[in-house]
C-alpha cells in the first residue's frame, strides 16, 4: 500500500493528467468568472458516513499536479477507519485552482473510498482464515489503478495489473489451443523464447485439467473456477501445496467464508471494484 504510488507512478500521472484534460480542457470559465488570480482559500475533506478512507495521496498529486502551490495538511492515514463527521485533511491555496479540481479529488476519493471499505469488510471476514482476497481485471477503464491502489488500502491483494505482468490461461485459451497441455506447452516455449520469468496462472475446470497441471512445475498458481466450496476443498487436497491456489467464479459476501475456509489460498472478487458503493464525501470551504 504504501509504495504504490511509486510502484505505478508513470501510469498514475498519466491518468491525472488526462482526467485534468477532460474535465477542464482549455479553461474553467466558472472559477476565472468569479475570482482574481490572487484570492487564496482553505477547504476541508468532510466524510459524510463511516469508511476506510482512501484516495488521500492521489488527491495530494492531483491538488499538486493542477497547481503545485495548493497545500494539502493530512488528518488522518490511508486506509484509517473514520466516522461520519470527521474530517481528512484540509488543502489551502488559490480559490481558482481548488474549485478546479475539487470534482476530480472527490470522485476519485468517493469510489475508492468505496472500494477500500468494502475490501475491508471482506478480508476481516475471513481473516480466521489462510485464504486472501484478490481483486481482477474487472475494472473501469482508464480507472484501474486507483482502484486496485484502493484494494490494497483497504487490506486485499492486486491481482495482475493486467495482461502485460503475468501470463493467466483462461477457459478460451485452452479451447482455442486445442486443450489445456498444448496450451502449456505453447507457453513454455514463449517464456523461453523471450527469456521472461513471467508469473503463471492457469484456470481449470476439473480433475482432468488439474491432474495435466501437474506435469508443469513451473506454474505459479492454479485457478480453481466455478466450484462449490466441496469441490474446491477436494481439489485444494488433491494438489497438495505443489501450486499455489485461487478459487474465482460465483463468490459473493453470502458465500465468501465456506469459500475460504477450503484451504484455498486466495479469492478473486470483480465485486471488490464494480460493485462497492462510493462514500459520500465532501469538499467544503472554511
Amino acid at each position: 500500500m504504501n509504495n504504490f504510488y511509486d510502484t505505478h507512478k508513470n501510469a498514475i500521472d498519466r491518468f491525472i493528467d488526462q482526467a485534468l484534460e477532460e474535465d477542464i480542457e482549455e479553461s474553467d470559465h466558472t472559477s476565472n468568472a468569479c475570482f482574481d488570480e490572487s484570492l487564496k482559500r482553505e477547504a476541508v475533506l468532510k466524510v459524510k458516513e463511516n469508511c476506510i478512507i482512501a484516495g488521500i495521496k492521489l488527491a495530494q498529486k492531483i491538488f499538486h499536479r493542477h497547481d503545485p502551490s495548493l497545500n494539502l495538511s493530512p488528518l488522518c492515514k490511508e486506509g484509517e477507519e473514520l466516522k461520519a463527521g470527521e474530517i481528512a485533511f484540509r488543502v489551502e491555496g488559490k480559490a481558482k485552482s481548488l474549485l478546479s479540481s475539487e470534482r476530480l479529488v472527490l470522485n476519485c476519493m468517493q469510489r475508492m473510498s468505496g472500494i477500500a471499505t468494502l475490501s475491508h469488510q471482506l478480508s476481516c471476514m475471513i481473516r480466521h482464515t489462510k485464504c486472501k482476497i484478490l481483486d481482477t481485471r474487472k475494472t473501469t477503464p482508464g480507472f484501474r489503478y486507483p482502484e486496485k491502489w484502493a484494494v490494497s488500502i483497504g487490506g486485499g491483494l492486486n491481482h495482475r495489473m493486467g495482461l502485460f505482468d503475468a501470463i493467466m490461461i483462461k477457459d478460451n485459451h485452452i479451447d482455442f489451443c486445442g486443450g489445456l497441455f498444448q496450451a502449456l506447452e505453447k507457453t513454455k516455449a514463449y517464456l523461453t523464447e523471450k527469456n521472461l520469468e513471467t508469473p503463471v496462472i492457469v484456470e481449470v475446470r476439473n480433475g482432468l485439467e488439474i491432474g495435466q497441471v501437474m506435469d508443469f512445475p513451473w506454474v505459479k498458481r492454479v485457478l480453481l473456477d466455478n466450484m462449490s466450496p466441496k469441490i474446491l476443498m477436494e481439489n485444494v487436497q488433491k494438489i497438495d501445496g505443489k501450486f499455489e491456489t485461487e478459487a474465482s467464479g460465483n463468490i459473493i459476501t453470502d458465500n465468501l467464508v465456506s469459500y475460504a475456509e477450503t484451504g484455498v489460498d486466495y479469492v478473486s472478487m470483480g465485486a471488490l471494484t464494480y460493485a462497492a458503493i462510493p462514500v459520500d464525501l465532501s469538499l467544503k470551504a472554511v
